[in-house]
């Protein structure tokens, strides 16, 4: 994964030349790598999928809740990451949909997303739920609104979130997926210590509208542990500088920053994001449609594929990524075929 973050618009992995035929500037673009982990990878991978996602998102207003889980879980979570990870989804997909049936007697829709990262890159996972405000009452006849400035109680959330995680890793735990694990007192103490914390779950200012929505959630569905944008420097001896929030600033030794870095790297072919509810895939035909019925959204028409890579073209310019306008005239830069690639398919073809 380091290699191929290393790698990325490098000469390495080929490309192309951006040649403007107005003024004669030339500058070299090289492939990127497409890893999910990359900060440099991820402004078209989200375009794409927010443009997938415009014909799932209802007409109503939302809320965006937080997840977390104690720090004395975090070693199990390294111990066996993608069994806790999948543990971790289902308690909070359990917990929003229970809850939703029975204090309002309705199926809600929420977007999960997995991060395990503080801003200083310290491990920290925790789930941002974007949650429908209200949802599809039980027998598919009516939309169960929540109040419009307030979702659910977060210490009924979080008292609920506890109970459902702690008995998913007891299920884990009764299969000997921890076996091997060692911490003081055993894992039976261990859970029943965190068993009698208040677990933190908060809920940010709700927010309305399906396009606000989509540019919300995209925000966090492909954000990595840092981005380009939060890196300040590297000393002459070793010491990486980054920003982490509200103006300060964090100096490590190379080494440690990418041990943080790393930390963060999910289980192969793990996927970070789930719909529930209402959202799941095998809803979309049948109560998703339902709840839209009634919300008096239509689902939108099927966008061109003219008129989506054009929005996906917007969204990279304003992502600042490099657009084709010359920057020394402002012309159409053209792609042309590196010097080597030119030469290789010249002898080709002689």
């Amino acid at each position: 994964m380091l290699r191929a973050i290393a790698r990325c618009r490098t000469a390495e992995l080929g490309g192309h030349l951006d040649v403007c035929r107005d003024c004669g500037y030339v500058r070299p673009a090289y492939n990127s790598c497409r890893n999910r982990h990359c900060p440099k990878c991820q402004a078209l991978a989200q375009a794409e999928w927010i443009a997938e996602r415009e014909d799932r998102t209802l007409p109503t207003t939302h809320f965006h809740v937080v997840f977390t889980i104690p720090s004395e879980l975090h070693a199990l979570a390294r111990f066996r990451r993608e069994d806790f990870f999948k543990a971790l989804f289902a308690a909070v997909s359990r917990t929003l949909l229970d809850l939703g049936r029975e204090r309002l007697e309705a199926e809600l829709g929420a977007t999960l997303v997995l991060h395990t990262w503080t801003r200083d890159l310290r491990f920290h996972p925790h789930v941002h739920a974007i949650v429908t405000g209200g949802g599809l009452s039980l027998d598919g006849a009516r939309w169960v609104p929540t109040r419009q400035d307030y979702f659910m109680p977060v210490k009924q959330l979080g008292a609920v979130f506890r109970d459902r995680l702690i008995q998913g890793l007891c299920e884990l735990w009764g299969k000997g997926v921890f076996h091997g694990f060692e911490v003081r007192g055993g894992l039976e103490q261990l859970f029943g210590r965190v068993a009698t914390k208040s677990w933190v779950v908060y809920a940010k200012r709700p927010f309305g509208g399906a396009t606000h929505v989509l540019r919300y959630l995209g925000r966090y569905t492909h954000r990595v542990g840092i981005s380009n944008q939060r890196m300040v420097s590297m000393s002459d001896d070793g010491l990486v500088t980054f920003r982490t929030k509200q103006g300060k600033k964090v100096a490590l030794p190379a080494e440690e920053f990418l041990a943080r870095f790393v930390d963060h790297v999910l289980p192969k072919q793990f996927v970070k994001i789930r719909h529930i509810g209402l959202l799941a895939p095998s809803n979309v035909n049948t109560t998703l449609a339902r709840a839209r019925e009634l919300l008096a959204g239509p689902a939108p028409a099927p966008v061109p594929v003219q008129t989506l890579m054009s929005w996906i073209e917007a969204v990279l310019v304003v992502a600042r990524l490099e657009a084709m306008r010359c920057p020394a005239c402002g012309g159409r830069l053209v792609p042309e075929p590196l010097p080597e690639q030119a030469g290789a398919s010249s002898s080709d073809t002689s």
